[in-house]
């Protein structure tokens, strides 16, 4: 499991926190403990495969997303390993943030 704060882009002031859990095959922020956003995947030969990304309602708004998007795509790029985003909201923060395109497989549509 990895495990980080919260990266410069976050603009959240409670205490946040970011982490890879393998067991549930998800990335996590959490916020005072509480499960706030997460990012799903599978984990291929080569790739991590980005399935789908929920908040919950009450975090919804607040840039925490972002977050953990930056840091769930770090990590991957870590790892040596490329990114396939067939989540739409991966996908979007992928198209809008450089530093990525050397490390992302775009699936067929």
């Amino acid at each position: 499991m990895t495990e980080n704060t919260a990266s410069a882009e976050d603009k959240f002031t409670a205490n946040v926190s970011v982490l890879r859990n393998d067991a549930q095959h998800r990335y996590e922020l959490l916020v005072d403990g509480r499960l706030a956003v997460q990012a799903f995947f599978r984990d291929l030969p080569g790739h991590i495969n980005f399935t789908h990304t929920e908040t919950g309602q009450e975090f919804e708004g607040k840039g925490l997303g972002k977050v953990l998007a930056h840091f769930a795509l770090d990590d991957v790029v870590a790892t040596g390993k490329r990114i396939i985003p067939h989540c739409p909201f991966i996908s979007g923060y992928l198209r809008k943030h450089e530093g990525y395109e050397q490390f992302v497989d775009w699936p067929d549509r």
